[in-house]
C-alpha cells in the first residue's frame, strides 16, 4: 500500500487537499486519483486538489483538479490556500510571489491565514447576453476571471434554485464548448454584493468561489457605478455562502478592468496520509 501525504486547507468555505509535486512523481497522481481522494463519503472530501510544483517561468507552479476529475485554469480561494501553505511550510521570504498556473503568472502573498491573490486581468467582459433556458429568456454578465462566469442578478438570492438552474446554465449551448461557472448575485448595497455560485468541475453549488467572488465584486461595482472610467483601488466586498465576506480590489483605466487582488482567509484544516 502506498501512501500520499496531505493537507486539508479551506478559504471561504472551498475546500482543498494540497499536495507537493514529489507526491505525484512517486505515487503517479491520476485524475482518477483525485475523484476518488476528494469523494465527501468514500475519500477525504474536498471541492478539489491544489499541486504545488516547480515552475519555469516563476517561482512556483499550481495545477487544479476539480472534484469531478477536470483541470481547472485557475482557482481563487485555491491560491490563497496555496499561498498560505508555501509561506507555512516553506518560510517563503519573498513577501510577493508568484504562482504559475494554466490562465497564466498571479501573484500572491500570505500572512499566516490570511492570504491576497492578484489575479491575471480579467478578460471577454460582455455587460449583457441574453439566452434561453426552459423557453424563457435570462439576461447575464460575463467575464472570465481565469475561468469563464456567468453573472446574474436576482432580487431574492435565498429563494433561487442554484442547483438546478445552475446545472442548466453551465452546460448551456451558448457556453459551450468551455461551459461556465453560474453566479447568483444580490446587491446589498455599493459597497457589498451576496454571492452563490455553481461551480464548473465541482458540478454543485459551493460554500464559496474565489474567482466567482471577483466576477460578482467586478460586475456589482460597474453596475452600482455605471459611469466610472477611471479609478485607483476600487473595491468591492462580496458575501459568500460560507458567511465569510471576501474583499476585491482592482483597477479601473478608461473603462479597462486590471490589478484584480482578492483578500480573505486560508485555513489549515488537518495533515495526514491517503491510502493507496
Amino acid at each position: 500500500m502506498k501512501t500520499i501525504p496531505f493537507t486539508k486547507m479551506v478559504a471561504a468555505g472551498n475546500d482543498f487537499l494540497v499536495l507537493d509535486n514529489d507526491v505525484e512523481t512517486d505515487c503517479n497522481l491520476s485524475l482518477h486519483l483525485a475523484i476518488r481522494m476528494c469523494a465527501r463519503h468514500t475519500g477525504i472530501g474536498a471541492d478539489g486538489l491544489l499541486i504545488l510544483e516547480p515552475s519555469k517561468k516563476t517561482d512556483y507552479k499550481m495545477r487544479i483538479i476539480n472534484a469531478d476529475g477536470s483541470e481547472a485554469e485557475m482557482c481563487g480561494n485555491g491560491a490563497r490556500c496555496l499561498a498560505a501553505y508555501i509561506v507555512h511550510r516553506y518560510n517563503e521570504s519573498k513577501k510577493i510571489f508568484g504562482l504559475e498556473t494554466m490562465a497564466g503568472v498571479i501573484e500572491a502573498t500570505a500572512n499566516g491565514e490570511c492570504a491576497r491573490v492578484r489575479l491575471s486581468d480579467p478578460k471577454d467582459y460582455r455587460a449583457d447576453v441574453s439566452f434561453k433556458v426552459n423557453g424563457r429568456l435570462l439576461h447575464a454578465s460575463t467575464i472570465d476571471t481565469g475561468v469563464p462566469h456567468a453573472v446574474i442578478f436576482v432580487d431574492s438570492l435565498s429563494q433561487i434554485a442554484v442547483e438546478t438552474i445552475g446545472r442548466t446554465i453551465r452546460f448551456h449551448d451558448f457556453f459551450k464548448p468551455r461551459g461556465t461557472n453560474v453566479d447568483f448575485v444580490e446587491q446589498l448595497n455599493r459597497n457589498l454584493v451576496e454571492l452563490r455560485t455553481y461551480e464548473r468541475g465541482v458540478e454543485a453549488e459551493t460554500l464559496g468561489c474565489g474567482t466567482g467572488a471577483v466576477a460578482a465584486g467586478l460586475i456589482g461595482f460597474c453596475k452600482a457605478n455605471p459611469h466610472v472610467q477611471n479609478q485607483k483601488s476600487a473595491a468591492m466586498k462580496v458575501k459568500t455562502k460560507s458567511g465569510e465576506v471576501l474583499d476585491v480590489t482592482f483597477d479601473i483605466h478608461e473603462g479597462i478592468l486590471s490589478n484584480v487582488w482578492l483578500k480573505g482567509s486560508a485555513r489549515f484544516v488537518a495533515q495526514g496520509e491517503y491510502y493507496v
